[in-house]
């Protein structure tokens, strides 16, 4: 592309057609490139930083879908939709203690 256009942002394994609708899929590396967009094309890296802060913590908190789950991790194992539920949840529970320092 040119310098200065739009940029591409999507997960380098694709979107795994191969297991769409069985509730497998890892929607983290989405929400990542989600935040890279944000960050490097359109200039919003507080709402950059908000999605990254999401993922870590859902990380932090032991969950993983069964491409990242390694036996013994003491993780629990959950789908695509439970991770993406985790992550906006997440997402909701940063803003809130945000919007809260800001008027302390």
């Amino acid at each position: 592309g040119q310098a200065g256009g739009p940029g591409v942002f999507e997960p380098c394994h694709g979107s795994a057609p191969d297991i769409a609708g069985q509730n497998k899929a890892n929607p983290l590396a989405m929400i990542l490139s989600a935040a890279m967009m944000l960050r490097y094309d359109l200039d919003r890296p507080d709402e950059a930083q908000l999605l990254e802060d999401a993922v870590e913590a859902v990380l932090d908190q032991g969950l993983r879908t069964a491409d990242i789950k390694q036996d013994g991790d003491g993780c629990k194992l959950i789908g695509c939709m439970e991770m993406g539920e985790a992550v906006a949840k997440q997402v909701e529970m940063l803003e809130m203690k945000n919007s809260n320092a800001m008027t302390v």
